[in-house]
């Protein structure tokens, strides 16, 4: 028997946990990214691309396609297709699980200002002119048209189109991992006093908070959004583990 597997992504992990997934036999993988991103990392399995229009039409996709696992491994902070996901595998019965990425804590020596949504760090920033690193994506930095006052360098995979309606800003295209030596150079050739982001967890992006640190310079934290409460994992590994359960024939389980 072959189990569907539809991985909702957009993450490292989830490239990674499809391609351990894909590997087994009795698996059909399909991967889902919700195409915010212009040219996304070949994944190594069948992709879909773009939304499913909430979670009826991911409950019309599930009972269309025969899907009999669903899994969340989408970003920290995409909140409303994780709530979509939890709300259309409760409507048709398909089991979910979620590929949970642990936070980042905060450690000796860090200068952490937390804060509950990006509107909210653009706030934080203060009245006074900063020189500031936005590292949260193209899509959420137009909160800080809110605050012109400052100079920002703003950094992201894709371009940011339109540009921000303020009268200083750089731009800075590039794709993570970014180790922590190149974030502190980063940080110091533009000066900057005061770093944004999300708690999103994992090695890929820590380097600007470990630099941040090092250089003793605040970074405003946008505290993660809460999440559904599913079966979850923290690691590839440990969720790769949870799958096997579902969509191993007894006989192998020695069941």
């Amino acid at each position: 028997m072959t189990h569907r597997i539809l991985i909702l992504g957009g993450t490292t992990e989830a490239r990674q946990l499809a391609g351990r997934l894909a590997a087994r036999a009795h698996c059909s993988v399909t991967l889902s990214l919700a195409g915010r991103t212009e040219n996304p990392v070949a994944q190594g399995v069948p992709v879909r691309s773009g939304g499913f229009g909430g979670a009826d039409g991911l409950v019309a996709y599930l009972r269309e396609t025969g899907t009999g696992l669903l899994i969340d491994a989408t970003h920290p902070y995409a909140a409303r297709i994780s709530a979509n996901a939890a709300q259309a595998a409760r409507a048709t019965g398909v089991p979910i699980l979620a590929l949970r990425r642990p936070g980042w804590d905060v450690v000796q020596g860090d200068r952490w200002l937390e804060v509950d949504s990006v509107a909210g760090a653009a706030r934080a920033l203060g009245p006074a002119p900063r020189r500031v690193f936005l590292a949260l994506g193209r899509q959420e930095v137009t909160a800080f048209e809110a605050a012109p006052q400052h100079h920002y360098l703003i950094r992201s995979v894709d371009p940011v189109e339109p540009k921000l309606v303020v009268p200083d800003a750089d731009y800075l295209l590039a794709r993570g991992p970014f180790g922590e030596t190149d974030e502190r150079v980063l940080l110091e050739k533009h000066r900057i006093d005061v770093v944004v982001s999300k708690n999103s967890g994992g090695t890929a992006t820590y380097g600007k908070i470990a630099a941040a640190r090092t250089l003793g310079i605040e970074v405003i934290m946008v505290r993660r959004p809460v999440l559904p409460d599913v079966p979850s994992a923290d690691t590839v590994e440990a969720l790769a583990a949870m799958v096997r359960h579902f969509v191993e024939p007894d006989a192998e389980r020695g069941v």
